[in-house]
């Protein structure tokens, strides 16, 4: 049984409607939209980075011990998945950058892809990520 750490990303949000909204209330969309699924809004995510399990927990271990960011990143194997939105930008951007220095090519790679989802949530933050530990 193989195992893989997938990162999904947001990449688009719609309304399960028949009819087109009317642009005077184009503005309770965007509020439906901001409160999200108890209003029939589905989320499209995308598989945006994927790694084998045993080369997650080596990338994660490049982060800082005892950092904010490692806990959040072994959210993983504790709970199965994290959500990283735009609370997480920072702290995340800062760890995985100053971790690329320890980092083996392949780890580089994926500390950069990370890092430019994150630019996206930080350019729209309704983006988030859902990072998910699968099994086959």
């Amino acid at each position: 049984m193989s195992e893989t750490v997938v990162f999904s990303q947001l990449s688009r949000k719609f309304i399960d409607e028949n009819d087109a909204t009317p642009d005077a209330a184009q503005q309770v969309v965007y509020y439906s939209l901001a409160i999200g699924h108890h209003l029939g809004v589905i989320d499209c995510l995308e598989a945006a980075l994927s790694c084998p399990w045993p080369e997650y927990l080596a990338w994660i271990a490049t982060l800082e011990e005892g950092s904010t960011a490692r806990r959040k990143m072994e959210g993983v194997p504790k709970y199965g998945e994290i959500v990283i939105d735009a609370n997480h930008i920072a702290m995340l951007a800062n760890a995985f950058d100053a971790a690329l220095g320890r980092q083996t090519p392949e780890q580089q790679a994926w500390s950069k892809t990370l890092l430019g989802m994150l630019h996206d949530i930080h350019q729209e933050s309704a983006i988030y990520l859902m990072v998910r530990r699968l099994r086959d």
